[in-house]
């Protein structure tokens, strides 16, 4: 009987029951990992870093996490001496967002960890970390696509240099259906966004909106002289991620994340994205961490995984403005 106790103490203390390393990952690994992803994910996210975070959770029943919008006050008023001062209620909103589980795994073997000349599992956890980015910033692009204010771009292809007036920007079209190749991303299309956000009242991200633009379309908009290149205005290391420069009080956030729809005829149709302050959510119940798949067939199988709990949510429809060019 003592033999078979040890035994099986000695079974439960090397589970792959050879003298190598244990295959499990020891905590201070996964640690280090998982932020290697969250490190190799940055310079990827580029949506994600204007939401409203939320981390310090109570998860209701049905995965759901409460956020708070307050209303204006109302107008102040003249005082009178020894009138007391009227108090007034505070007025909130209470939306919630719903978390869930997100995602995603790969496996190696014991022979191609052994046999290569490669740290495959370091090699590993930054393509789960670009995977992770990719995906958060999807999901983030995806979310703020939902506000229900859009406009659209200008055809300037009438129009002859000299011959009209400076302030003659061509014309936009009504709908998507109405867009054709001609109807390009310029800056019409900023003023019109600025003007549509400030007569809405929404509050800017400190001094500007923030507009986040594909090259293609960036590429209509560099060529404007009052188009102010990022190196021009802010030292290097003070600017936003993909931040490449501003005009009429936005700055411009290129990503090839921008959504691409079909238009007219299959007409690529480019959905940029002007943002104000308070837009969106991101509610963190988990933050991302390294997941170790454990012991698989006895060891000659190694898993990886980036896992979170999270859920993103539009806060504020009048704070997100759609502008879809060709």
């Amino acid at each position: 009987m003592a033999n078979a106790i040890t035994g099986s103490s000695a079974l439960s203390a090397s589970p792959t029951n050879y003298s190598g390393a244990n295959s499990q990952l020891s905590q201070a690994i996964q640690t280090i990992w998982s932020k290697e992803i969250l490190f190799q994910a940055m310079p990827i996210l580029r949506f994600e870093q204007f939401a409203v975070k939320k981390t310090e959770l109570g998860v209701q029943p049905g995965l759901t996490i409460n956020f708070m919008r307050y209303n204006n006050l109302g107008q102040a008023s003249q005082l009178v001496e020894g009138v007391r001062m009227e108090t007034n209620a505070l007025s909130a909103t209470q939306f919630s967002i719903t978390v869930a589980e997100h995602g995603y795994a790969v496996a190696v073997s014991e022979l191609l960890l052994n046999a290569s000349f490669d740290d495959i599992m370091a090699s590993a956890s930054r393509l789960l970390g670009r995977n992770m980015a990719t995906y958060l910033d999807v999901s983030a692009r995806d979310t703020l696509l939902t506000a229900s204010s859009t406009i659209y771009g200008y055809d300037k292809s009438g129009l002859t240099f000299g011959a009209n007036s400076p302030y003659d920007h061509g014309t936009a079209a009504a709908n998507r259906a109405a867009l054709t190749a001609n109807h390009k991303f310029t800056t019409a299309t900023v003023k019109d966004a600025v003007e549509t956000l400030a007569t809405k009242n929404t509050p800017r991200l400190g001094e500007t909106y923030v507009c986040f633009i594909h090259p293609h379309q960036s590429r209509q908009l560099r060529d404007d002289p009052e188009f102010i290149e990022v190196t021009k205005y802010a030292a290097p290391g003070n600017f936003m991620l993909g931040e490449i420069g501003r005009l009429n009080d936005v700055v411009f956030i290129e990503t090839t994340q921008i959504k691409q729809v079909a238009g007219t005829a299959g007409l690529p149709v480019y959905q940029s994205i002007f943002l104000g302050d308070n837009a969106f959510g991101h509610a963190i119940s988990l933050p991302v961490e390294l997941r170790d798949g454990g012991i698989l067939d006895f060891g000659r199988e190694h898993a990886l995984a980036w896992y979170a709990i999270w859920g993103l949510g539009l806060i504020t429809d009048q704070s997100v403005l759609k502008a879809e060019t060709a």
